[in-house]
């Protein structure tokens, strides 16, 4: 089967497929014309189409070596393939005008005219030429657009410079057979600049792309999304390339040195999602580093934490102007101490910072109330009591003995169960683990308030001295 897929051509290798006949059709039909009727322009194009003959299988072969899914050796994919298959035909395109225009210099400035023939054939031969590239030119086009192919690209750029010139062999022919022997070279002269001039173009944007240049006006766009994410960020680092229709940005996201993982990975998750949304088929990449400053925020934090009754420390900020820094940060303190009590607790923060970061020039602390529901357990009541008294039932029930501890603590999420349990000393690791699980089951299944359950096991044997602890 994986055969036959790899046989089965893609739209866009049919579209190259197809260019490749109506390039090698042309060839035929240009060159008989103009080896009939000696008309440099009519062979000039034939010449022309040569090269979009040879530049169309490149673009087919080319597109059949993008379409490979990346892999160890190509991770980025091979999409830049497309691009050396372009700059190859623009190489093409100029050798070949070169020597065009060297003719129709030599015929423009010889004494004896050469002979051309303009009967009506040569005429519906040119008739059938800007059909056919009128025809590809737009089919090309659709196909670069719809499958963003610099490849398909340069196929319909080539075609459409075919029917440019061979308009111009139309009215160099016209003109001969009104009388003016030299149009038909001029003709050709003219079909060759104009072929130049897209080789050129061809050249250029494509040297871009295999330099990893940016493509105007992407940075800024990229920029642009980024300062619509909420809350705002600070990228240290944005770099944008485009290869084979796909845009890859990779930027470096600066987070405070504290912060969690989680937070980090979630601010690159969004400032992802806004490129996403406003560069279409893009590839980005956001690496995640912590702010400047980070030893000395590291220092300060693990001196506050370090002050007793101290609970949590955020939103610590270091600020420095004219030579002068200032430390902000909250800290959370039991919310049933006094004013006093915890302005001691403040004082000894101060101190501890002061010690480990004397550069620190002020320190100004918001005091916050650990929350009441984080630090009480469940009060005594009938509710509460039968709450303890089915939980240790259950213990017993699974374990043959009383819980050596339990207590119950309600928060805002709903109710944990902390348990200390005795097992046999005897059985493994595993079983042990696997009657801790059991428990936990029976307890969330007993009451769905019940959103965590905590079991720390210990062996009977060293527990046997140790009084069950039924709750507070």
């Amino acid at each position: 089967m994986s055969g036959l897929h790899n046989l089965s051509a893609t739209p866009q290798q049919r579209t190259a497929l197809s260019s490749v006949v109506a390039a090698g059709f042309l060839v035929v039909l240009k060159l008989g014309a103009g080896l009939a009727s000696g008309s440099l322009g009519l062979i000039a194009e034939a010449a022309h189409s040569a090269t979009d003959f040879g530049s169309a299988l490149l673009t087919f072969f080319a597109i059949r070596v993008a379409d490979r899914p990346a892999d160890s050796s190509h991770p980025y994919g091979h999409r830049k393939a497309e691009h050396l298959a372009a700059l190859a035909e623009g190489g093409f395109l100029i050798v070949i005008s070169a020597v065009i225009i060297v003719e129709s210099v030599s015929r423009i400035t010889s004494s004896e005219p050469h002979p051309i023939v303009t009967s009506w054939w040569v005429f519906a031969v040119i008739g059938v030429v800007l059909v056919v590239d009128s025809t590809r030119t737009a089919i090309s086009w659709r196909g670069a657009r719809e499958y963003s192919s610099a490849a398909l690209g340069a196929n319909a750029l080539h075609f459409a410079s075919d029917f440019a010139g061979t308009l111009a062999v139309l009215v160099g022919l016209l003109m001969v057979s009104a009388g003016v022997a030299q149009a038909d070279s001029i003709a050709a002269l003219v079909v060759a600049v104009l072929v130049v001039g897209a080789a050129l173009t061809l050249i250029r944007s494509n040297v871009g792309s295999l330099m990893d240049q940016a493509p105007a006006g992407l940075v800024e766009l990229a920029q642009e999304a980024i300062d619509e994410v909420e809350p705002a960020v600070e990228i240290r680092r944005l770099r944008v390339r485009e290869a084979g229709g796909t845009t890859f940005v990779d930027g470096v996201l600066e987070v405070e040195a504290d912060a969690p993982v989680q937070q980090g990975h979630e601010l690159a998750d969004r400032v992802e999602a806004a490129l996403h949304r406003r560069i279409a088929d893009s590839d980005v990449t956001i690496h995640i580093e912590p702010r400047e400053g980070s030893e000395l925020r590291e220092r300060v934090t693990g001196a506050a934490l370090s002050a007793q009754h101290v609970r949590e420390v955020h939103n610590v900020r270091i600020v420095s102007i004219d030579g002068r820094t200032d430390l902000s940060l909250h800290v959370k303190l039991p919310a049933g101490q006094s004013l006093a009590e915890a302005h001691a607790a403040i004082d000894d923060v101060e101190a501890a910072i002061r010690v480990a970061a004397p550069e620190i020039d002020a320190v100004h602390v918001h005091i916050e109330p650990l929350e009441p529901s984080l630090q009480a357990p469940i009060t005594a009541s009938e509710e509460s009591a039968e709450l303890h008294r089915a939980l240790a039932s259950i213990v017993v029930e699974l374990t043959g003995r009383e819980p050596l501890e339990l207590r119950v603590h309600r928060e805002p999420r709903g109710i944990v169960a902390l348990l200390t349990v005795a097992l046999d000393g005897g059985q493994t690791l595993a079983q042990a683990h696997t009657a801790a699980t059991t428990i936990e089951a029976a307890i969330r299944a007993y009451d769905s308030q019940i959103v965590d359950v905590v079991v720390h096991t210990e062996p009977a044997e060293s527990a046997e001295s140790l009084e069950p602890v039924k709750s507070d």
